[in-house]
């Protein structure tokens, strides 16, 4: 069985052991990946005073962006001839997820829709995320059935917060073969040409990042990452803050605002399910 212990501000956590390796998962927290130790480093960044307080959005681990990644425009979207409203990034990551099974390398968690999630996204839905850990190598499986009449419409999203030390940004790279990108500060598309990671903050959305993959070089003497996902995630986004040890590394399905402007929107059928794969290896 994954070991359950109080983690966090009292918080359920649960650990799954690898090869020389461990994953921490808060399921109360939006199901919330708060660590992931490798060989004594812990790859991932995470402000602890975040996650203690349930009124603030967790800023660290990695986050679940479900069922919108990103902001919508004036934070609504319509569906059945009417104005819902949405905030960024979704209502996953601040929700609690059910445990469904828990063992040494693997940790099954599931969020249903109901009343709350109803008045904000008015689909059923059966949302399940399976965290495996192999090797050094974590997989994070999401998988979402459509229990109802129509099309259940989904834009995910995963947020890691890697650990990188703001003096490191300099030479800290992510491959990437995309010419231009949507600057999210100037709100507007530009050429791109590579990433200055010692700006004051960095919001780059890559959507003709062609490769299913990507590497995170962090400088010397810090593990390289090599992230990649399903083919359904169309868009990387890179973001960081001046001061802050981390740089995002985000594999979207679409574009900021899909749920709005049905650019990019995935749709599960009625009795169908749709899977999607993130992997993340040290």
């Amino acid at each position: 069985m994954s070991r359950a212990f109080p983690g966090i501000a009292g918080l359920e956590t649960y650990s799954l052991k690898g090869d020389d390796c461990c994953v921490e998962v808060i399921p109360s927290r939006g199901a919330l990946v708060t660590s992931f130790m490798v060989g004594g480093e812990d790859i991932l960044y995470l402000d602890e005073a975040t996650v203690a307080d349930p009124t603030k959005n967790v800023r660290g681990g990695i986050p679940v962006l479900f069922p919108n990644a990103g902001p919508l425009p004036g934070d609504t979207y319509p569906a059945r001839g009417q104005s819902y409203s949405l905030s960024q990034h979704g209502f996953a990551r601040k929700m609690e997820w059910a445990v469904r099974q828990a063992e040494d390398s693997l940790l099954v968690l599931g969020l249903k829709s109901n009343a709350e999630t109803l008045r904000v996204y008015p689909w059923e839905f059966d949302a399940q995320l399976t965290f495996s850990l192999v090797g050094r190598r974590l997989t994070i499986d999401f998988d979402l059935q459509n229990p109802g009449m129509e099309p259940l419409p989904v834009h995910l999203g995963f947020h890691p917060y890697f650990r990188v030390p703001d003096a490191a940004k300099s030479v800290t790279t992510v491959e990437t073969d995309a010419t231009h990108g949507w600057d999210n500060r100037a709100k507007r598309e530009v050429p791109f040409t590579g990433l200055d990671l010692t700006a004051d903050e960095v919001d780059l959305h890559l959507r003709d990042h062609s490769k299913q993959e990507t590497r995170l070089s962090r400088g010397p003497g810090l593990r390289p990452i090599h992230l990649s996902w399903s083919p359904e995630f169309k868009v990387m986004v890179v973001w960081t803050l001046k001061g802050k040890d981390f740089v995002c590394v985000e594999p979207w399905t679409a574009a900021a605002g899909a749920l709005a402007t049905g650019e990019g929107l995935l749709h599960v059928q009625p009795d169908e399910r749709l899977s999607l794969a993130f992997d993340i290896e040290v």
